[in-house]
């Protein structure tokens, strides 16, 4: 008996070709109703056209689309396959055991979905996953096989791969789910279509749930691909495999499919494959909830969320493109399915199998080892020796200067607070790298829950506040922490926005508030509760310790990733270079070295300041900050550094005389000018004033001093100099890659032996970031083409000079690309910023790429009149004096009140946003702040 339905694609449809498209006449194991039918089963195949061709593929993707989708989902990834297939055997030839990147795709239409045929009955998911094994045996599938699965196809997927491990190579995921929590309800969207009023109205009768997935898609599909999805249910009998799809969801526990759903997730947590996991966190349905889980089952796996990307990522960006490298990123001279199977690596890109899990605990033998090859010391240890010195416990170790007077907090003391806290983490649940974002001003508090996390193997996630309630909310989501510990506002955020973790307040609650705020724990109770407890086996080097969030001034803010090893190798090269010993003491105003004092072992205050907004310390502040912790060393951020030399008139002779006894200080994050850097001796008129160069991906990369500024200031280069690498060549290093007439950074590495080159500048040290997280792709082009050794691109332009000096010129997405050549903005910036009636100046790119214009977007300064602050064209004597002072032609000279800058330091000039105005305003658009 055959069952009804089963057919090909006919011609027309976007993207994919006819040819590809099969159907199979499969025994139908679709349980004792079916029993002695056969099904046809529709599925798209590029096997037979490699095979035309005399190509042997290394290997077999199996796609699987979930609901109400089909295997036009997977089109691309059959174009992409196919071509790539034909153009690696034209360039290599017939190989044995298949030609490399050659690989064969089969995308399956299930049963009762797509083109595939029509029972009428319902299908379960132990029923679907034993139907696709049916597929495969008839099919003849041999391994090595790759799964593919999207939406409830990445669940049948998986069930496949659970039951074929000696076929199995790996599991790639998109968007899906093999576990719901039993005190979490599904999403509302599938409760809704659940929901017996509307199960069947949305799901068959109508197209409602069919048009509410595609229109998931962002951007919106074109009509004529959404017309393709719709192709194959156009009637209600045609979707009735969807309302049966629905129906099976295991929304609850006694759900027949539940048993099936637990054996698969189980089988997952066990498969020792390379794992790549793509995933759109604006899917309404698979949140991030459901890809944590899935990398806690698979912690070996190669992650990346797609910013911006849906439920339907396979529409919303290129996805085919990414499989294809992850599947082509082991080189071997053995036979593919050998590279496979073998074990895996510790690099933080490619493909690689599961460790053994021995190799994912910390203890080793021998001793820990930084990655400089010293013995490795951790993060806590200073802290250990002043609060264990009887000299030294009852010292002051933070000072908290928020308050009306400053509150002090002693070394003993503060090892206290951390054991505490410690022990009552690790007492409510708190395991080695769970996550806990923190949510805590600067101070005290902020300090013992650093330092308590990281001496039990709790990986801390800072997100700066500046990021506005949006980029919290994507910071948060993105890094989806276990726990969350803030204070009453960052709690109330939390509920509004439907942040994840459990919540632990750092502020008393009464019972009404505490509900509200969906409070499971108050810190105070936390830390009462860990007294006198001992504390579980402290984490090793390799074991991550943080994710510290970047600025988001490039874009939206990307986690970068931090072991203790990486972690305490800053420490020591910021206390080896700047001389920090325990007499030091430290003032910062920024957040990220605020916290490592302890690990200095020296005193540490933050100033009377809201730290997500620089610009509110006043001189006054640091003044009173450096009093009363009679520290030596003042670090602020170049925002700061603008608003602390405006008040200095506030200054009275207590405050000079105390800012007198300051020996070193520092700021980074945006360039300083060697006249602020004057400004501000003048008020630490004994110190060694530096700036050295960094990024939140490896923060001391060069420095250089005020008077290293001096004398840089009559060389002929373009830029900043930001001088010389703080890590000999032995430990790390810096080197540049050549920008080609794209302005594309395609040139190999070269160092100071080749002055002047212009490209991406490349850093290599023992403090750089293990990787990014959860963003496989941005670690893969970041290491892309790359000496030995762990090498980072950092995005910035500039060349090496002949002395060893590096001079950053921007931004590699900020270069202009001119006829006659790559044009690095921040020379001509410079050249502008000489001109009468020019506070700052951005020099960006209009036009198509290659021909493109310099644009100058001038900024007058504060006194300026009317007339010369007004947004758009420039006055003309304004516009002739630029021209004047601009070492490039330029075609326009623009005006804004006040240039659009970064959320962190309020001081990195948003170029990309300048671009976008600029071109708007010269082709007519309406003249507004940008």
């Amino acid at each position: 008996m055959v069952s009804s339905g089963g057919g090909t694609v006919p011609p027309g449809l976007p993207g994919l070709d006819p040819r590809f498209s099969h159907v199979l006449r499969v025994p139908d194991g679709g349980g004792a109703a079916a029993h002695g039918r056969v099904a046809e089963w529709h599925y798209l195949d590029n096997g037979p056209e490699l095979a035309a061709r005399g190509i042997e593929p290394v290997g077999t993707v199996l796609a699987v689309h979930g609901n109400p989708t089909w295997s036009y989902l997977w089109r691309d990834l059959l174009n992409l396959a196919t071509e790539t297939a034909v153009a690696e055997a034209a360039a290599t030839g017939e190989r044995p055991g298949g030609v490399p990147d050659a690989w064969r795709v089969v995308a399956v239409d299930q049963l009762e979905m797509g083109l595939s045929a029509r029972s009428g009955g319902v299908r379960s998911l132990p029923e679907r996953v034993a139907g696709l094994g049916a597929f495969t045996d008839a099919l003849g599938l041999n391994g090595p096989v790759v799964t593919l699965g999207h939406d409830w196809g990445g669940v049948v997927s998986l069930g496949w791969a659970v039951d074929h491990p000696d076929l199995l190579a790996g599991v790639a995921l998109l968007n899906t789910a093999v576990h719901q929590p039993a005190d979490v309800p599904i999403p509302a969207a599938l409760r809704l279509a659940l929901a017996p009023p509307v199960h069947r109205l949305g799901t068959s009768t109508t197209r409602a749930f069919l048009e509410t997935t595609l229109a998931l898609a962002h951007p919106r599909l074109p009509s004529a691909v959404a017309d393709a999805y719709r192709l194959p249910y156009r009637t209600a009998g045609d979707r009735a495999g969807i309302e049966g799809f629905v129906a099976d969801i295991p929304a609850t526990a006694e759900h027949p499919s539940r048993p099936e759903l637990d054996r698969i997730a189980a089988g997952v947590a066990a498969l020792k494959v390379p794992a790549l996991l793509l995933w759109g966190p604006r899917d309404p349905i698979f949140s991030d909830r459901y890809l944590d889980d899935l990398i806690e089952r698979l912690p070996h796996a190669r992650v990346h969320r797609f910013e911006g990307a849906g439920h339907l990522i396979a529409e919303d960006v290129d996805y085919a493109g990414p499989v294809l490298d992850w599947l082509g990123s082991v080189r071997s001279d053995e036979s593919r399915a050998d590279a496979f199977t073998g074990p895996g690596g510790p690099s933080t890109s490619g493909l690689t199998s599961a460790r053994d899990s021995s190799d994912r605990t910390s203890a080793a033998p021998g001793p820990a080892v930084s990655p400089s090859g010293s013995a490795f010391r951790p993060m806590w240890a200073g802290l250990d020796e002043r609060a264990g010195d009887d000299a030294t416990r009852s010292e002051a170790a933070v000072l908290d200067m928020s308050g009306s007077g400053p509150a002090t907090v002693s070394w003993g003391a503060l090892d206290r607070q951390v054991r505490r806290i410690a022990a009552g983490l690790h007492l409510i649940g708190v395991r080695r790298g769970d996550r806990l974002s923190l949510l805590v001003q600067p101070g005290p508090t902020l300090t013992a829950l650093v330092y308590a996390c990281l001496r039990i193997g709790a990986v801390v996630v800072v997100a700066d506040a500046g990021l506005g309630v949006r980029g919290l909310t994507r910071a948060q989501r993105g890094a989806w922490p276990q726990y969350l510990v803030g204070r009453t506002t960052a709690l109330a955020a939390a509920r509004a926005f439907g942040w994840p973790g459990v919540r632990i307040s750092a502020d008393p609650l009464d019972p009404v508030r505490r509900r509200a705020l969906g409070v499971d724990h108050e810190l105070v109770d936390v830390a009462r509760a860990g007294e006198g407890l001992d504390l579980p086996p402290e984490p090793g080097p390799d074991d991550e310790a943080a994710v510290l969030f970047t600025s988001g001034s490039t874009g939206p803010a990307k986690g970068v990733v931090y072991t203790h090893a990486r972690l305490s190798a800053l420490r020591d090269v910021l206390a080896a270079h700047f001389g920090v010993g325990a007499e030091t003491g430290l003032v910062t105003g920024f957040a990220p070295f605020a916290l490592l004092g302890p690990a200095l072992g020296t005193r540490s205050v933050t100033p009377d300041m809201d730290v997500s907004a620089p610009r509110t310390l006043t001189a006054r502040a640091v003044a009173a900050a450096v009093r009363a912790s009679d520290a030596r060393m003042v670090f602020l951020s170049p925002a700061a550094i603008l608003h602390v030399v405006d008040t200095a008139g506030e200054l009275d002779a207590a405050d000079r005389d105390a800012l007198e006894r300051v020996e070193t200080f520092l700021s980074t994050g945006a360039p300083i000018s060697a006249e602020m850097l004057t400004a501000v001796q003048a008020l630490m008129p004994h110190a060694a004033a530096h700036t050295p160069y960094g990024m939140t991906e490896c923060m001391l990369v060069t420095d250089i001093t005020l008077e290293g500024i001096r004398a840089a200031a009559t060389a002929p280069d373009d830029g900043v100099c930001v001088g010389r690498p703080i890590v000999d060549d032995a430990a790390g290093g810096v080197t540049i890659s050549a920008l080609d007439a794209d302005g594309a950074a395609t040139g190999a590495p070269s160092s100071a032996e080749v002055p002047g080159v212009l490209g991406e500048v490349l850093v290599r040290a023992p403090h750089l970031k293990e990787r990014y997280d959860r963003l496989w792709l941005t670690d893969v082009a970041a290491e892309r083409d790359t000496p030995p050794g762990h090498w980072h691109r950092t995005g910035d332009v500039g060349h090496l000079d002949a002395e060893g000096r590096l001079w950053i010129e921007g931004r590699l997405s900020h270069v202009l690309t001119t006829a006659d050549g790559p044009l690095a903005p921040v020379g001509p910036e410079q050249s502008i910023e000489r001109a009468p009636g020019v506070r700052r100046a951005a020099v960006v790119g209009v036009g198509p790429a290659g021909v493109q214009q310099a644009v100058a977007v001038v900024e007058p300064p504060a006194d300026a009149g009317r007339r010369d602050r007004r947004t758009g064209l420039a006055p003309q004597e304004l516009d002739a004096a630029v021209r004047a002072s601009s070492s490039v032609a330029l075609a326009a000279v623009l005006v804004v009140p006040q240039m659009p800058t970064d959320v962190r330091h309020n001081s990195k000039i948003d170029r990309a946003r300048l671009a976008r105005w600029a071109e708007g305003v010269l082709a007519g658009g309406r003249v507004s702040a940008p």
